[in-house]
């Protein structure tokens, strides 16, 4: 039987013909017939990826299988859980361009955190997030037990101590769907982050007057070299019969972290691994001098991480507008 396609797949078949809306195209089939073979797909994301709302169809890709581990910001990583409790508080300032600074004092006078059109209201979210998690830190300190960040905001979710709070249906939500698969999330720099920011001050006594209680172990929060092992770990363990792809959205350390894992695996550990098996970055950064971002794929082959025969693809067009069309397409909808 002769498979339909969906209307969005359709559209983009018939009008992404040339430049880079052809190459959203190519990458996408590739990235099926990567699938199709029995391999697995690892998504980086860098940027505000949560706070633009990429759960709508990112959640769809985890439940369907289309992704198998990520790694991202910590801001990625927490956004999306304040996104889920704070929806109905988050404002649009669609005139951000003209905004003076007298207006961003306001805003921040108001508790709204500004990320270009969209601003995050502190007490709604972030402060929401914090006066919860902060048991899962308190137990974790006193029964001496040492998690990832995201094992944190599996607890959150599975515990259902934030679900009172849910202003958006979960299925929405990129982290309940990693959740509910129980995918691997890695986040490099999540002292980079506002919970990380937290957590640091917590730490250094801020809890005592706070909640009568702060961290006495800094390490309950397991770090970012230990993040790296787990990441060898979970890399051998997939690669042994088949291979990985690389989806990477925007640059920065969400992607850097873990491209680095192949050549790590092989001219440090002296292990033969698989090098990546499907690399394909959107982002908006133009080839530069110096720039991660802006290097062209085939620079990764002189660090040992994509091969010649590697299918790569760069889109440089902006992933808040690419990702859900990909999606989308790679979901047949």
């Amino acid at each position: 039987m002769t498979k339909i396609n969906g209307p969005v797949r359709s559209f983009i078949d018939k009008h992404y013909l040339h430049f880079n809306a052809a190459t959203v195209v190519d990458a996408a089939k590739e990235y099926i017939k990567f699938l199709e073979q029995g391999n697995k797909m690892m998504l980086t994301m860098a940027g505000a990826m949560s706070t633009g709302e990429l759960g709508l169809s990112l959640a769809e890709m985890i439940r369907q299988d289309k992704v198998h581990a990520i790694t991202c910001t910590g801001a990625n990583l927490e956004e999306d859980i304040f996104n889920l409790v704070a929806h109905n508080h988050y404002k649009r300032v669609p005139h951000y361009r003209q905004l003076s600074a007298d207006d961003e004092v306001e805003l921040l006078e108001q508790g709204l955190h500004r990320i270009t059109d969209t601003t995050i209201p502190e007490e709604e979210a972030m402060r929401r997030i914090e006066r919860q998690v902060i048991k899962l830190w308190q137990r974790a300190d006193d029964n001496n037990e040492r998690y990832f960040p995201y094992e944190y905001m599996y607890q959150l979710i599975r515990e259902g101590l934030i679900k009172e709070f849910y202003q958006i249906d979960p299925k929405d939500s990129w982290v309940a769907a990693a959740c509910e698969k129980n995918l691997p999330i890695w986040t490099p720099g999540w002292e980079d982050s506002t919970l990380g920011n937290i957590f640091v001050a917590l730490t250094r006594g801020r809890g005592k007057n706070y909640y009568k209680k702060n961290i006495s172990n800094i390490g309950i929060v397991k770090s970012g070299l230990e993040q790296m092992s787990a990441l060898i770990d979970w890399y051998l363990a997939n690669t042994k019969k088949n291979s990985i792809g690389f989806y990477q959205i925007g640059g920065g350390i969400a992607g850097d972290f873990t491209i680095c894992v192949v050549p790590l695996i092989q001219q440090d550990l002296k292990i033969n691994c698989k090098l990546w098996g499907y690399f394909c970055q959107i982002s908006d950064s133009t080839t530069s001098y110096g720039s991660y971002s802006g290097a062209v794929p085939n620079e990764k082959i002189t660090w040992g991480k994509l091969g010649i025969d590697t299918p790569k693809f760069i889109i440089e067009s902006d992933a808040t507008i690419v990702a859900p069309l990909m999606f989308a397409y790679i979901l047949n909808q």
